[in-house]
């Protein structure tokens, strides 16, 4: 995943590169400023960094059409193969970070809930999903993230993208909430349920915003719950 971008400048030129986050950082060359352009890095480096977050071509271009054709196609070509939008991967500070990577949980308690209503309460984002140990016992593992990503009013309850394959069977969101436990302990039942069926249960929150223009920052946090037409997968070792 891209994280950002960054440039280095030399007394004749900068270099644009991508900072991009996986089993190891790498740098990715963007483009190359020349020496007349040195003055534009900067501006450049921030709009590309806005472009990821919000996908605004426009802005992105009125910086860009200051720049020589070749930089600018270098620039583009970029963004068109590398940079395909994430689900879920940036808010308006920037990007995600997963600050827990992996925790585990034998069983749906209090401690789990504690664990979760601890986060949730702070605003930290939660990806949550059961896998199947290799003796039969379910663990339930759960991602912490350094933030919640906002959606549009109108749009989907949904910041972690459906995995390839998996026929999803129905979404619980707390929006639905029909008793008074609360959504962290009534988003715990929907899951504990499902995974008791031997299905596959994902479960993470979201920013629901108010608005759909300009809705980072204010908002409803929500928990969603996918609940899969597919068997609880094996324990990976590797996420």
């Amino acid at each position: 995943m891209i994280h950002s971008f960054i440039a280095h400048t030399s007394p004749g030129r900068s270099r644009v590169f991508a900072l991009v986050r996986g089993s190891r950082d790498e740098l990715e060359a963007v483009t190359t400023l020349g020496g007349d352009d040195l003055h534009l890095a900067g501006e450049v480096v921030d709009a590309l960094n806005r472009f990821v977050a919000d996908r605004d071509e426009t802005a992105l271009d009125l910086v860009l059409e200051r720049l020589p054709k070749p930089v600018r196609m270098a620039a583009h070509h970029y963004l068109r193969t590398k940079c395909t939008p994430m689900l879920g991967a940036f808010t308006e500070a920037g990007p995600v970070e997963v600050i827990r990577t992996a925790v585990f949980f034998g069983n749906i308690d209090d401690e789990l809930e504690e664990y979760l209503e601890s986060a949730y309460t702070i605003g930290l984002g939660i990806r949550m999903s059961n896998e199947r140990r290799s003796d039969g016992r379910v663990d339930w593992v759960m991602q912490v993230l350094s933030d919640e990503v906002s959606v549009a009013a109108s749009a989907e309850a949904r910041t972690w993208a459906l995995p390839d394959g998996a026929k999803l069977l129905h979404t619980w969101t707390s929006r639905q909430l029909t008793s008074d436990a609360g959504p962290v302990r009534s988003a715990l039942n929907e899951a504990q349920n499902a995974s008791g069926q031997g299905r596959w249960v994902r479960v993470h929150t979201l920013l629901h915003s108010y608005r759909d223009v300009d809705f980072e920052g204010s908002g409803t946090s929500e928990f969603t719950v996918d609940v899969f037409d597919a068997p609880i997968p094996a324990h990976s070792t590797h996420r």
